[in-house]
């Protein structure tokens, strides 16, 4: 029998039965779930009460607001003195649409409590930063910063759940150890589960509540008692599973995007060198029942897609051949593009560029990993000069006013896709420009009847000569 159940709120009765079920094995389990069938979701039991959240990031923030919304008491934990004093203030520095009133709501009710160190809790959720280091593998030193932080305040009945993004094996391998370490059994007096977020930038909020979660404990036990966490507020199916199916189950889902990305981008270059156009050819192919390609782009950006393939090429370096193949071809995109903007405007001293966008995907303000910074860098770095315009980014570099980004340039780079940009007007954009050439990487916006303007992009590029 597989080592995993669908639970549904239906399947689970209420907290003192999930503690009931947990001192069986997997196959009791199963079959004591499946008899519980019949019984409806009730109010928890009090056994566990306060949660600690550590890490007040992406992921972190939205996870703490929603168990505050839902009748836990809640803890946030960051290390960044700034964060917290923010925060403390009912300053929201995560931009993502639905947190903002709700976090300060929670917080001036003092039903998130918020602080730079850990104190005593029931339940431990880790949800900090696991970037790549540079030799492309997972840094795990703040998850183990975090364990390490909150070893002082552990007592037997605690329950860690890391939410961080891991390489597999790592809840058994690194973290069990850190708490065996201390004299604590894990799955007899102390819990262990990895229960990966599985949300999309722009939507946490919804997806948070709606997406399946996947459970991975490292004993039965330890996964009942996660799955009781997350069913007070979850209207998805939970899945319960080991912990280090849980580990590649969440970086499988992110790989399969990313090698998807990389055969649409790789289709591109083809079609570019064959002469044909490529966003045709994806096209008509995903009218076939079973293809669902993706759609190409400047590059992969973010903490998931453009990260979490390198933790599984860690742990398999000379059999994830696909999966290194992959990355190589989305990570070269950045490089591309820059090729195809001097195919299409050459270089000579005094060429502007104006690019519009800067974060990783379309109407947030997450840049991290994204393209867009690498191909601003690039083409600085040849020599042109480039107006850069984000309705949502703040940084130095970006302008505040389109018109003024766009005035006066030789080439309008589209780099993401924000709804601002599917509507922009041509007519504006013509008598603006000094060249009027626009290169959407993104293929959001038509020109329209404005045909002065020379429009291009991943499916058409081919075509491009010096226009200037």
């Amino acid at each position: 029998m597989d080592n995993y159940y669908y639970v549904t709120k239906q399947c689970i009765p209420n907290a003192y039965s999930i503690i009931k079920v947990t001192s069986f094995i997997w196959k009791e389990y199963i079959n004591l779930t499946k008899n519980y069938s019949y019984l409806r979701y009730e109010e928890r039991d009090v056994y566990m009460e306060k949660i600690c959240v550590i890490g007040l990031g992406y992921i972190g923030l939205p996870t703490a607001v929603m168990l505050a919304d839902n009748g836990w008491q809640v803890m946030g934990v960051d290390i960044a003195e700034d964060v917290v004093n923010k925060l403390n203030r009912g300053e929201i520095h995560v931009g993502e649409p639905d947190l903002h009133l709700l976090a300060q709501k929670l917080l001036e009710e003092k039903k998130i409590i918020v602080r730079v160190v850990p104190e005593p809790a029931d339940v431990f959720i880790i949800a900090v930063p696991t970037p790549k280091t540079t030799i492309n593998t997972c840094d795990m030193n703040c998850v183990e910063l975090a364990v390490k932080d909150i070893l002082p305040c552990l007592k037997q009945g605690n329950l860690i759940i890391v939410e961080s993004t891991v390489p597999p094996w790592t809840c058994e391998n690194i973290i069990k150890p850190f708490l065996e370490d201390r004299g604590f059994k894990v799955g007899t007096d102390i819990f262990l589960a990895h229960c990966p977020e599985r949300v999309l930038p722009g939507r946490i909020m919804q997806e948070i509540i709606e997406n399946d979660r996947i459970i991975g404990g490292c004993t039965p036990v330890c996964a009942a008692k996660a799955a009781e966490i997350y069913q007070t507020f979850i209207k998805g199916e939970i899945i319960i599973t080991d912990a280090e199916t849980a580990e590649m189950a969440k970086l499988t889902e992110n790989t399969f995007r990313d090698v998807n990305i990389a055969l649409a981008n790789e289709m591109v270059k083809i079609c570019n060198r064959l002469g044909i156009n490529a966003l045709k050819v994806l096209d008509i192919a995903n009218n076939h029942p079973r293809v669902n390609l993706h759609m190409p782009g400047p590059g992969v950006g973010g903490h998931c897609l453009a990260i979490d393939p390198y933790f599984i090429v860690e742990k398999a370096p000379f059999t994830a051949n696909l999966i290194s193949t992959a990355r190589e071809i989305n990570s070269d995109m950045p490089a591309y593009i820059i090729t195809k903007v001097r195919d299409l405007i050459g270089f000579s001293p005094g060429l502007k560029i104006a690019v519009l966008g800067v974060s990783y995907k379309g109407n947030v303000s997450d840049v991290r990993e994204s393209p867009a910074l690498e191909i601003i860098a690039g083409l600085k770095k040849i020599g042109y000069e480039v107006a850069v315009y984000d309705p949502l980014v703040e940084m130095d570099e970006v302008e505040r006013s389109i018109h003024n980004t766009i005035q006066g340039t030789d080439l309008l780079l589209i780099l993401s896709d924000h709804d601002e940009f599917k509507y922009l007007d041509g007519e504006m954009i013509g008598k603006l420009m000094r060249s009027p050439i626009v290169f959407d990487t993104r293929n959001i916006w038509d020109a329209g009847l404005n045909q002065h303007i020379k429009l291009y992009n991943l499916g058409n590029i081919y075509d491009c000569k010096y226009s200037i």
